[in-house]
């Protein structure tokens, strides 16, 4: 007898369900880690305002003297310096929303972790306001204005902010954010309401296919959707009491549709063009073309002297989309790999500008936030040989790893160097003690022998003379200090697959791709001794993720580009057109990344390396 076939599997419902069913259980379980502010007994209410501290609150919302003076209690207990208070009665989406970004356990931990909150109510100590120069008078009007407050003030705490229910508070005018409003909140937030709506759409189209197609296994995803917000957020004994818990659970679909719409539309209607001020400087900057940016072309290697040379790659401004094309020639005797003909002084500010700062900051600010996990491993790789006392991170930026070294060193001293503005930011947030600004070489007698560890991470590459840049660290480090360095390979595998699309040419912005030998050799002549040398461990998983966004920054540039011709609706529709078609090639590369970040990791051989040496005593 045939056995009856076993029942097919209906997959998107069955992937819905299982997604739907883990982010309903991770809501509750990051609700239940936020800390809910105690009663304060009556007789509270007539102490007098905590000093050094300041409540900034929304328009409408009126916080009771008791609720106050528990938030001060609390923060003063827990070490906090910056207290996000949610109301009791906050919309159900908004509490949604808040949960799939914030993980509350470890939010306070995560020192590059963006600064989130609801939007109603913050407290803040007034010597953190003093250091933001944030005027504590406001005013904040609504929700948005305070998303961005406390987005920027975590900055200043980097270790000390925190959330919490505050069962007494009201945000006086319970709902969700309609359209304009709600897109301002996204982009006070640093999250891009277009993309986020067209997601939301997606998904909903998704949940509406599976239904369609799926019956009852559809019909299950699209009930446990509804219910998604009660399950999450209801019930005896949670911390919340959503107004609208109860239409967010029975209409969800249509007021998610509707708020998607609504978002997508506001945000097509807000888009910011280029700026004309810095449209024009650009344009003067190109009036005389690009050539002038470069030097003449050498015919020997700057790092050995050997006149055999061979193009590498050549490949326009992948980054930006600025005008120019660039060459790597690679020497055949050392395998250094260099830009040839390099740009001129005048030509590095050009190519930087806007990429750090200015119109791009804000992005490389998210992109090294994001690389919390790369800092703490690079910083750890000192553990075997030292507790420092000092250090100096040379190229710092924006004092990102100096800001998460410190969970792994909390009590050396960090100091950063950069040309940019950037360190003096770093300075005053605290995330670096000494910023220094200028070019390293120009500091070698100043900081002579003052620091017993010094770092160059994905610094030498961008170096007009690297070998300069290793005679001031020997300098600048004490006897038996430590230099550590991380660059990209150019021996990688993945240049030679990838091509011009490998992220780490970096062109025009990477001067030189040093190979391990080579700068092993160079650190001996000038007496330090290689003690560690990782290659897995330094890997960045975005070898395929930087190809798919390079490429498709070729095809469609942006369109708002100050340094491009005037947007037009048709250069618009094609950018996002182009970026739509690229999300399934930008998933399957994030998939290939992980396999490919596994298999660095084991066979220890990725698309970057570092080092660690020790200068050697007289």
């Amino acid at each position: 007898m045939t056995p009856p076939p076993l029942p097919r599997i209906r997959w998107v419902p069955a992937v819905l369900l299982a997604a739907l069913g883990a982010g309903t259980v991770r809501t509750r379980r990051r609700l239940r880690a936020i800390h809910v502010l105690p009663a304060v007994p009556p007789a509270a209410t007539a102490v007098p305002r905590a000093a050094g501290w300041r409540l900034l609150t929304a328009r409408g919302v009126e916080p009771d003297p008791a609720t106050f003076l528990a938030a001060c209690a609390h923060a003063e207990r827990e070490g906090l310096r910056v207290l996000d208070l949610l109301p009791a009665d906050l919309a159900a989406e908004r509490v949604l929303g808040l949960l799939r970004l914030v993980d509350p356990a470890r939010y306070r931990e995560d020192r590059l972790g963006e600064g989130r909150g609801a939007g109603f109510a913050v407290l803040v100590a007034e010597e953190v306001l003093a250091r933001a120069g944030v005027d504590a008078g406001g005013p904040y009007h609504g929700p948005a204005e305070l998303l961005a407050l406390t987005r920027r003030l975590k900055e200043f705490a980097a270790d000390a902010t925190g959330l919490a229910i505050a069962p007494a508070l009201s945000c006086g005018r319970p709902g969700e954010a309609r359209g304009a409003a709600r897109a301002a909140e996204l982009r006070a937030q640093g999250l891009p309401p277009g993309a986020l709506a067209a997601a939301q759409l997606g998904g909903l189209a998704l949940l509406a296919g599976a239904v369609v197609r799926h019956g009852r296994w559809g019909a299950a995803a699209a009930g446990l959707y509804c219910l998604q917000p009660y399950l999450a957020l209801g019930g005896p004994g949670s911390p919340v009491r959503p107004a609208d818990l109860a239409r967010a659970t029975a209409a969800r679909p249509l007021r998610s549709l509707g708020a998607a719409v609504r978002t997508a539309s506001a945000a097509a209607r807000h888009r910011e063009g280029p700026d004309p001020a810095r449209a024009a400087a650009y344009r003067a900057d190109l009036a005389a073309g690009t050539d002038r940016f470069l030097e003449p072309r050498r015919p020997d290697c700057p790092w050995c002297g050997s006149h055999r040379l061979a193009v590498r790659v050549r490949v326009p401004d992948l980054l930006q989309g600025k005008p120019g094309r660039f060459t790597l020639e690679r020497c055949e005797d050392c395998g250094h790999v260099f830009q040839n003909p390099r740009l001129t002084p005048e030509g590095l500010e050009f190519y930087y500008r806007d990429f750090y700062d200015g119109r791009g900051g804000a992005g490389a600010g998210t992109v090294f936030g994001r690389l919390g996990a790369a800092y703490r491993s690079r910083a750890e790789m000192l553990r075997p040989y030292a507790v420092p006392a000092s250090w100096l991170d040379v190229g710092t930026g924006h004092g990102h790893f100096c800001n998460a070294a410190r969970a792994v060193w909390p009590r050396t001293r960090f100091d950063g160097l950069d040309m940019g503005d950037g360190v003096r930011g770093a300075e005053l947030r605290g995330w670096v003690e000494t910023g220094f600004q200028g070019q390293f070489p120009e500091f070698a007698s100043k900081l002579a022998g003052q620091y017993e560890v010094v770092s160059m991470y994905h610094y030498l590459e961008h170096t007009r003379d690297p070998l300069a840049e290793l005679d001031t660290a020997a300098a600048v480090l004490a006897p038996g200090g430590y230099l550590t360095i991380e660059v990209p390979d150019p021996q990688s595998r993945m240049a030679g697959l990838l091509g011009p699309a490998w992220l780490p040419w970096f062109q025009p912005q990477h001067q030189h791709l040093i190979p391990a030998a080579n700068l092993r050799e160079a650190l001996a002549d000038r007496g330090l001794t290689v003690l560690a040398e990782q290659h897995g461990p330094a890997h960045q998983g975005n070898d395929f993720f930087g190809a798919v966004a390079l490429t498709a920054a070729r095809l469609a540039p942006d369109p708002d580009r100050p340094w491009g011709p005037p947007p037009t609706p048709a250069g618009r529709a094609r950018a996002g057109a182009v970026r739509l078609a690229s999300l399934p090639f930008f998933a399957a590369a994030a998939a290939l990344d992980a396999v490919r970040t596994a298999a660095a990791h084991h066979t220890d051989g990725g698309n970057a390396y570092r080092l660690l040496a020790r200068k050697d005593t007289p």
